[in-house]
């Protein structure tokens, strides 16, 4: 089943792979993290699982001269993957539900 999956990311482009992670993935990862109290051990965790998603994404490439699979470090998926990480993504969306909350009148109830 892991070489299928391979053969699948490897046969679609890197393209639509990104989209279907950013239309797909994300959003099933994220729903409702508005209301999550993150501590560091589950951001680690979320970076975890972003950088092994991207790393299937972006697979490294073969070094002609040493004839060996370059590993691809947390620096380079950063770079190659240009939107901000699940991280700050869950930030900011924690804010801006901060601001709706602060504008919400008094009589409402969360």
């Amino acid at each position: 089943m892991a070489q299928f999956k391979t053969i699948l990311v490897a046969i679609m482009s890197k393209n639509v792979n990104i989209k279907i992670y950013r239309t797909i993935i994300l959003p099933v990862v994220l729903y409702g993290c508005e209301n999550w109290s993150l501590t560091l051990r589950e951001e680690c965790r979320l970076r975890v699982f972003e950088n092994r998603v991207l790393r299937r994404i972006f697979v490294p490439k073969r070094d002609e001269v040493t004839v060996e699979w370059g590993k691809l470090h947390n620096e380079e998926l950063n770079d190659m993957y240009s939107s901000p990480s699940i991280v700050r993504v869950i930030k900011s969306r924690r804010l801006r539900w901060a601001g709706n909350v602060a504008r919400m009148g008094k009589r409402r109830v969360v």
